[in-house]
């Protein structure tokens, strides 16, 4: 029997830890061990091996077929038809260690500094993330968060053996047997032609001197003309990575005796930072440039490699408020703070000031980065992919340009613009939801999604799915049917049955059953990923664990196998109007001193939950916000309580401390990919909306925090369905707003990034207008014609589109007569 269940690996250069004998007796000893077996390895001799993290199922698995070790890389699951979700069998989070077989002629602190730079960008590029590099035994550690392919590519292999052997084969380049810079000076050398500052603030902070009055050399020439020359020169002493733009450093002695021998020559100064709109594909709208004579070079993604500190010596600004020993921007005066470039281009040096992290950094590190404003369009690979452009914005947006809208002319100045609203009712939105849905799904079934964006996907039909129920309305046509079902199940079971209306005062306890069959859905797979990592034996703990997500006949059929007949017949009437006899029965049992301790713990825990005792069901077990909700409903509350008591009710022991904070979706049911900081005072969004619902006509106080992207995603510049679920909610006339401003531009600045100017201008016209900014469409309108002429003229479809949103032709000409 244990041997059926055991894992199988026949190769003979292959091994696994635990071994086969260890996995058979531990699963004699403890049943069920090999369900979840902990940091379960596998490996290949002389290749590598992969700890899959946590706790593994490995019943029946069939290593042979799932694992395999080539030179440099491993693959698990290399049928990607085989290969299960993620999170699934093997396909996991792991930690990754192979064996690199690489010539490596040098093993000097600069070499392994250029492997390990290499080995890094590799695991990058590949979505894992880099541990270390041992040169001596060769060994590479990284982490990833599932599998595919994984590893050391023959050009990346063959990239490091080549710089490796160019590296000796100069002998020029060679002093006393060791690699050295031709350009780099010797401390001595140096001593020579440069004063040393050694009782200087530099020395003070554990700098070095020299290294600091070569900076003031470069940083403040005599001569104007060496600016540009030196900044865009600079490289050697400061290197900068592979990517970086510029020649190296010319030896500090020469250019001081260059500058001490040439005559002074006076020309006109260039711009350091040259902005040219438009010159990239949809993907890069805009770029900068260093100087006119480099003109053609994109910018890349960099960091600068920053002077070493010591980090014994602080300054005042390392204490409370930053994490940086050394400002950048305070160390180097008023030449470098912190600036924006154009299409979201950020440069920066350290850390956040205010920050939570307490590690420290260097913040000689300058940083040009490009904010991530198309995160929703890339997959687990980080590549930009046409289908989910589609589904995420082309999709949505011409379904929300197919309801029904009213249109305004405004008058901008001398010319008129026909702002547009959309219009609809509680009686179609159930059809405009479930249209989105269709979107949402068809989106999920695309392959190549990471598990965080599988998450907010889920969690993005789950809200329409609940904008449905909360608000959308019934047609009376006349005919009315009363309910007089039992529980909500039988109610749902006869609404489905039957075609006619319902009676007008059942509503409530309509919406009500069509609430709880959401909720039941919302946590039944957190339901069954706990009762599946449960042991067969504590089959009263499945019980717990079924009632609350309410899955009340897998319960009772759970009870009757067992031959527990009398809780079998209890839990058939659980959540009916018995909640009073059962409370009055424990507590006849107490006032007679029936002790408990001849009872199971999680019988008596059933018997409190049964009786609506949540609290003293739950004690010292820790549940999610929304089965707290649905255990607040299904078994202490009335079956006829209607659903704005039972939000109000919550919302209550929430503010006591008596019930779940109501986490957004990425925190709750996480590890998200990226790295998340909690955001406070910010709920899940369907905890906003049920708090809409309750709130009834009057004015919601939370509808900016509810329309915020925090709310529904871990990425805070991600707009593009949240926009959508407001202008549904008031299209409907749910609520009204003229101050969210913040999240149509939101939407705009995506579309822009990704070359969909059409649309962009097509989110402008359906901002409200706003008696503060009356000219505030015209002028976002032509920016966006002005700065992205080059994105919609050579599209001739965009063109067309946004004439035919009655955008003054004489703006379009214009931009295109600048261009």
């Amino acid at each position: 029997m244990v041997e059926a269940l055991l894992p199988t690996l026949r190769s003979v250069d292959y091994y696994m830890e635990p071994c086969l004998m260890d996995l058979a007796a531990l699963e004699v000893v403890d049943p069920g061990y090999c369900s979840r077996v902990l940091d379960f390895t596998v490996g290949r001799f002389g290749y590598g091996r992969v700890k899959f993290l946590g706790k593994t199922d490995v019943r029946r698995l069939n290593l042979d077929q799932i694992v395999k070790f080539n030179r440099h890389e491993v693959i698990v699951y290399e049928d990607e038809n085989a290969k299960p979700m993620v999170g699934q069998g093997l396909n996991k989070p792991a930690e990754v260690s192979l064996t690199l077989k690489l010539k490596l002629l040098d093993f000097n602190k600069g070499r392994i500094n250029d492997v390990v730079e290499k080995l890094r960008e590799s695991m990058e590029r590949q979505g894992a993330e880099f541990i270390s590099f041992d040169p001596v035994i060769g060994e590479w550690k990284f982490l990833v968060c599932h599998f595919s392919r994984f590893g050391l590519s023959g050009d990346d292999e063959e990239d490091i053996t080549m710089d490796d052997a160019a590296e000796v084969q100069d002998p020029a380049e060679m002093k006393g047997g060791e690699i050295v810079d031709m350009d780099e000076e010797t401390p001595e050398e140096v001593e020579a032609n440069e004063p040393v500052l050694y009782h200087s603030l530099p020395a003070h902070l554990g700098l070095d001197p020299v290294r600091m009055n070569e900076m003031r050399t470069w940083m403040f020439p005599d001569d104007e003309e060496e600016v540009v020359e030196d900044l865009i020169g600079l490289r050697q002493k400061f290197p900068y990575n592979k990517e970086s733009i510029g020649s190296p450093l010319q030896n500090s002695t020469q250019r001081m005796s260059h500058r001490a021998s040439s005559p002074v020559m006076r020309k006109t100064p260039l711009a350091l930072l040259e902005y040219k709109p438009g010159s990239f594909d949809s993907n890069s709208p805009g770029t900068i440039l260093l100087a006119q004579q480099h003109k053609g070079l994109t910018s890349k993604m960099m960091k600068g490699v920053g002077f070493t500190l010591n980090l014994e010596h602080e300054t005042p600004i390392s204490g409370s408020h930053s994490c940086n020993i050394v400002d950048a921007g305070l160390f180097m005066g008023r030449s470098f703070r912190v600036g924006w470039g154009p299409n979201g281009v950020l440069v920066h040096s350290g850390a956040p000031v205010g920050g939570n992290n307490s590690q420290r950094f260097l913040s000689s590190f300058i940083h040009v980065e490009k904010v991530a404003l198309d995160k929703v369009v890339r997959d687990e690979n980080n590549k930009s992919r046409k289908e989910l452009v589609d589904f995420s914005f082309d999709s949505p947006l011409n379904l929300h340009k197919a309801i029904n809208r009213e249109t305004k002319e405004v008058e901008m100045g001398s010319f008129k613009l026909k702002l547009q609203k959309v219009v609809s009712n509680r009686l179609m939105l159930s059809e405009i939801c479930r249209s989105y849905i269709d979107i949402v799904e068809r989106q999920l079934e695309v392959p190549w999604l990471s598990s965080s964006a599988r998450l907010v996907l889920m969690h993005q039909v789950m809200i329409w799915e609940l904008i449905k129920v909360l608000f959308s309305e019934r047609e009376n046509s006349g005919q009315s049917k009363s309910v007089g079902a039992d529980n909500e199940e039988d109610m749902m079971q006869d609404l489905k049955e039957s075609s006619l209306e319902v009676d007008q005062e059942a509503l409530p306890l309509i919406r009500r059953a069509e609430f709880s069959c959401w909720l039941q859905e919302s946590v039944c797979h957190r339901v069954q990923d706990e009762v599946s990592s449960l042991n067969e034996s504590s089959y009263l703990e499945h019980i717990f664990l079924l009632l609350t997500g309410r899955q009340l006949d897998a319960a009772v059929e759970m009870a009757a196998s067992r031959g527990d007949v009398r809780l079998a017949c209890l839990l058939s009437q659980a959540g009916g109007l018995n909640h009073a006899d059962i409370a009055r029965q424990l507590d006849l049992w107490r006032s007679n001193g029936l002790d408990f301790n001849f009872i199971e713990k999680e019988r008596v825990r059933l018997y409190e939950l049964l009786s609506g005792n949540i609290h003293g069901a739950l004690h010292d077990l820790k549940i999610d916000w929304k089965r707290f909700l649905g255990l607040l409903m299904w078994y202490q509350m009335p079956p006829h309580t209607p659903l704005p008591i039972i939000f109000q009710t919550y919302q209550l022991l929430f503010v006591n401390g008596k019930a779940p904070y109501p986490l957004p979706i990425y925190i709750d049911e996480g590890p998200v990919d990226a790295d998340v900081r909690f955001p406070e005072k910010h709920f899940d969004l369907s905890y906003y909306l049920m708090l809409l619902h309750a709130n009834g006509e009057g004015e919601f106080s939370a509808l900016k925090t509810m329309l915020s992207a925090f709310s529904s995603t871990h990425d805070p510049l991600d707009y593009h369905m949240i926009w959508h679920q407001r202008a549904v909610l008031e299209a409907v006339g749910i609520f009204t707003s003229k101050d969210l401003q913040v999240l149509d531009m939101g939407l705009v600045s995506q579309l822009l990034c990704i070359g969909q100017c059409h649309w962009a201008i097509y989110v402008v016209l359906h901002m409200p207008q706003c008696d503060d900014y009356p000219y505030l469409h015209a002028t976002v309108i032509r920016e966006i014609l002005f700065q992205y002429c080059e994105t919609w003229c050579s599209d001739e479809s965009q063109q067309r589109f946004i004439e035919n949103l009655d955008i003054p032709l004489s703006w379009l000409h214009e931009a295109m007569v600048c261009f």
